[in-house]
């Protein structure tokens, strides 16, 4: 018997340029009988819903399987991976280079609630909760994240977030930011990766809203995150979760970017 669509499952076409980059099954143990297209459609179920894993519909496997199949290539960092290779076909498909020579750098700072243990107040946006640090490419399309506390300043948290990605960007030598990264992290940044930190400021003649040069490029990364209501909230116990949801959200826009 079919069961209930949703409109946040994956069409045919989505699934197939998606089956190819799928984990393969593990050559040990039992046989996998769990249809994965159905955990890939349960999980962007949650993300767009927001949903509780225990409110999961029925539909879908169980809410136990699901979550298995989450944390298992949350831990072997599958998200990242696939957000990679998206990012790389969508670049392909834009006309440019695979790999970036030019980023920008911004954080936005999210609520917890009670489960949110991991947590910190930003005195600045007056918020307790956690801080998600992002580098986007000039599309828009995320090349890393670092979810930490809320309490942890821009400059310290961008330190983390580019020695996460040093590696795997061999073209990239320009990052655009805003004034919370100036200062001292300028020279840091030259002197341990060779790339130009290029603060974009904001002129103090003009009043009320102003659009930044590349800056609100990483303004309409957050918006497309912000679509998600699992992303509307830090809602993980871990933050590794939190980093993967933001992997994932990413994934499933540039899958659908590349079949339209």
């Amino acid at each position: 018997m079919k069961r209930k669509t949703y409109p946040t499952d994956l069409s045919n076409e989505h699934f197939t340029a998606l089956e190819t980059m799928l984990p393969p099954p593990e050559l040990l143990g039992r046989k996998r009988s769990v249809n994965l297209r159905e955990i890939i459609n349960a999980l962007c179920y949650m993300l767009r819903s927001g949903c509780q894993w225990r409110l999961l519909p029925p539909e879908f496997p169980k809410w136990q399987t699901v979550y298995y199949y989450f944390r298992k290539w949350r831990n072997a960092e599958w998200f990242v991976e696939l957000n990679h290779q998206l990012r790389k076909r969508v670049r392909l498909k834009a006309g440019k280079e695979s790999d970036p020579s030019a980023a920008i750098i911004d954080s936005q700072s999210a609520k917890t609630d009670e489960q949110g243990v991991v947590r910190g107040y930003d005195a600045g946006k007056k918020v307790k909760g956690r801080k998600r640090h992002i580098l986007v490419d000039t599309l828009g399309l995320l090349l890393t994240v670092k979810v930490l506390t809320a309490d942890i300043q821009d400059r310290d948290g961008a330190k983390q977030l580019m020695k996460s990605i040093k590696e795997q960007m061999p073209r990239l030598y320009l990052i655009w930011a805003d004034g919370g990264y100036r200062g001292k992290l300028i020279k840091w940044v030259l002197v341990n990766y060779l790339w130009i930190l290029e603060i974009v400021k904001r002129s103090d003649d003009l009043k009320g809203f102003q659009v930044l040069p590349k800056r609100w490029i990483v303004e309409r990364t957050f918006s497309w995150l912000n679509r998600n209501r699992r992303l509307s909230k830090d809602y993980e116990r871990e933050l590794t979760s939190s980093e993967a949801w933001i992997y994932f959200s990413m994934s499933i826009l540039m899958l659908k970017r590349l079949k339209t």
